[in-house]
């Protein structure tokens, strides 16, 4: 994973951050990569190395030793050190990262006269234990933004817990550009300072940085300053440092994020999730009453179309179970779905909540394993858009496509056949009734005979009885049919249904474990 990766991570990270992590880590977040795009567009050439400690520490002393030359004033029992300073060492050429530094106070030191130190910034920072608050903010200022650290400590003073709990325990991650320096170790034995280190290097592993090397340095004595001379000749010849920095500030960042946004598990199984929710949303959406009003409607229809003639308008006295909920005609006929609405009652409390419930549920289950505020936030996206639910699914419904206006093939035939055999009664019964007038009129006509009965009776009495007994043979046909249209509808309104599900319920929730994937890879491209 290259530096660059690393960067393009943290962009990502801020970016899709916003409203899912703290504030305060976002801000951190936003800060750390304007910083370190700014540090790392900045000159090269030159790495940056600052000098911290607490009063009386002496690492003005080492300031001026290094420099080879009285450049910082040095106090014993107060704080000299009021704004940083800096030294360059090398040619006037680092005034655009002094200046991105805010360093005013600036010194060149001629290359020459400090051999293997061309290229270094060296600071002097305010005492961290001052009892001026400005002086400690710019400490925690430049912490931030130098690319090595050396921490002077006191014998005296080296466990001092303000030094350990505000500095060294939080840059754990910086132990490849941070070296700790016992200063003024010519006060003491050479077995109380060998002691000494022993105990400082017990407290770097407790602060979490073991390995982190500890140089003993004297100010006033020969080659008192060697060992930290040596340490700043290395950093600067491998010019790493300033890469290093901006390595170490993402790992600690990676390490805050990580147990917010572990690694994502494989997809949470959501099916039976869902289709609860389906089942939900088709009750109150009002399908099982479209349903059972369109399969009343066919029959209605069915009995009117192909019942006996006479009785046709029995079935018409009755209401049209589908025109009475709004759903009359088939949303194509006017090409207007959008606007459709039904004229279906509002769900009920109990339907309302098992919807909620459904929702509920699936969150649980999208949500399984991940940490706070994970959970919170899918709910608050599977809910964010379900108070447009009602009427998308009042649209969904009224809109669906019943089929209700197409009538089978077949009907027309029964209905030919029955106004065939109902001509046919008619017919026998005028027969019959001439017949009657010419007998009372003294006229004798013998009509036709079918075996023992006469066809003008053959025909009323048939045309009546087949036209029936039709009627009666042909309902379960009906009734067949009708069950075909409630099934049909009852696919069509689940489909209908389950879309609007899909999209005001589980693409939100879908599309907030995606953003919860992203961020995840993010900040794992984040780690090394």
């Amino acid at each position: 994973m290259t530096l660059a990766d690393r960067l393009a991570a943290l962009s990502s990270v801020a970016e899709l951050g916003v409203g899912r992590l703290p504030e305060e880590l976002l801000a951190d977040l936003h800060a750390l990569d304007q910083r370190a795009g700014a540090r790392l567009r900045l000159t090269g050439e030159y790495t940056v190395v600052a000098l911290a400690g607490a009063t009386g520490s002496g690492k003005s002393s080492l300031f001026n030793a290094i420099a080879g030359a009285p450049l910082a004033t040095v106090g014993i029992r107060r704080p000299t050190t009021s704004a940083t300073q800096a030294v360059v060492f090398g040619p006037a050429g680092a005034t655009e990262l002094l200046d991105w530094l805010e360093i005013g106070t600036r010194q060149y030191s001629d290359a020459s006269s400090a051999p293997g130190l061309s290229g270094l910034v060296l600071l002097d920072l305010p005492d961290h234990d001052s009892t001026e608050l400005s002086h400690r903010a710019e400490v925690d200022r430049l912490v931030r933004l130098v690319d090595a650290f050396v921490w002077v400590l006191d014998p005296q003073k080296y466990a001092d817990a303000a030094l350990h709990d505000s500095y060294l325990r939080p840059l754990a991650a910086h132990r490849d550009v941070m070296v700790v320096v016992l200063n003024q170790s010519d006060r003491l034995p050479a077995d109380d300072l060998a002691a000494c280190v022993r105990d400082v290097d017990r407290l770097l592993a407790e602060d979490g940085l073991a390995g982190v090397s500890v140089l003993a340095t004297s100010a006033v004595t020969p080659d008192g300053v060697v060992p930290l001379r040596d340490f700043l000749v290395s950093t600067v010849a491998n010019h790493r440092a300033r890469t290093a920095r901006v390595n170490a500030d993402l790992d600690s960042m990676a390490s805050r994020l990580t147990p917010l946004v572990p690694p994502q598990r494989s997809g949470p199984a959501l099916r039976d999730a869902e289709r609860r929710l389906q089942t939900a949303l088709a009750a109150a959406a009002g399908v099982p009453t479209v349903v059972s009003a369109v399969g009343r409607a066919y029959e209605r229809r069915g009995l009117a179309a192909v019942g006996w003639p006479p009785l046709r308008l029995i079935p018409k006295l009755r209401p049209d179970p589908l025109r009475r909920l709004g759903i009359g005609h088939s949303a194509a006929s006017d090409g207007n779905e959008v606007l459709r609405r039904t004229s279906l009652p509002s769900a009920s409390a109990a339907s309302r909540a098992a919807v909620d419930s459904a929702v509920r549920s699936l969150v649980e289950t999208a949500s399984t394993g991940l940490p706070a505020p994970w959970p919170r936030l899918v709910l608050e996206a599977a809910k964010s858009r379900t108070a447009a639910v009602p009427d998308a699914l009042d649209r969904a419904v009224g809109g669906a496509e019943l089929g209700t206006e197409r009538s089978p093939r077949w009907w027309r035939l029964i209905e030919v056949i029955q106004w065939v055999l109902l001509a046919a009664a008619v017919a026998g019964g005028l027969w019959l009734g001439l017949l009657a007038v010419l007998a009372y009129l003294q006229i004798d006509l013998d009509p036709p005979a079918l075996g023992p009965f006469a066809w003008p009776t053959v025909l009323l009495a048939g045309g009546l009885a087949l036209g029936l007994a039709l009627r009666v043979l042909i309902r379960p046909f009906v009734a067949w049919g009708a069950a075909r249209r409630r099934r049909r509808a009852t696919s069509e309104l689940r489909r209908r249904v389950d879309a609007v599900g899909e999209e005001f319920v589980v693409k939100q929730v879908s599309t907030e474990l995606s953003v919860y994937g992203q961020l995840s890879a993010a900040v794992q491209g984040l780690s090394r």
